[in-house]
């Protein structure tokens, strides 16, 4: 149990913060967002700038938990799309999240979804060259993602 005491002012802004929990077997992910997710309040934000960004955290954490010979892919729910390598993501407010990446055949891919469409599988695939470090596509967009709030 919670024994601070908080005034109404701060049950109130505490409330139109971003929250996340993530619950796993292990145990329970309750690491607060970033900054550059926290800094501009969620009223503020178009639905495809707040859907990128979470999208950015969740492939990110996604990552942290693939070993060297693995990189993320996106599986498409509800059709028969397939898969997709994420090699970049975006959006273009107000409503519109941008995939892009290539296909298990090396095809160049584009997916350009409405974010109440909004239906991602993270998928650990082999990496196409064993040889070569495995890349790591949250952490290159959540590094953007600070530097982009750094700017504004």
């Amino acid at each position: 149990m919670d024994d601070r005491i908080e005034t109404s002012a701060e049950i109130a802004e505490a409330a139109g913060l971003p929250r996340r929990l993530d619950a796993h077997t292990e145990e329970a992910d309750t690491t607060p967002a970033p900054t550059a997710v926290t800094d501009k309040p969620v009223e503020r934000k178009s639905p495809a700038e707040w859907a990128y960004e979470r999208l950015i955290l969740y492939i990110q954490k996604f990552e942290e938990t693939l070993d060297s010979e693995h990189e993320v892919a996106m599986g498409f729910a509800g059709g028969d799309a397939g898969v997709m390598r994420i090699e970049g993501m975006g959006y273009f407010d107000p409503d519109i999240i941008t995939f892009y990446g290539a296909d298990p055949t090396g095809a160049r891919t584009q997916l350009v979804q409405h974010v109440s469409q909004l239906n991602v599988l993270l998928r650990a695939l082999p990496k196409t060259t064993p040889e070569v470090a495995p890349r790591r596509i949250g952490f290159a967009l959540a590094k953007r993602l600070e530097e982009e709030g750094k700017a504004t």
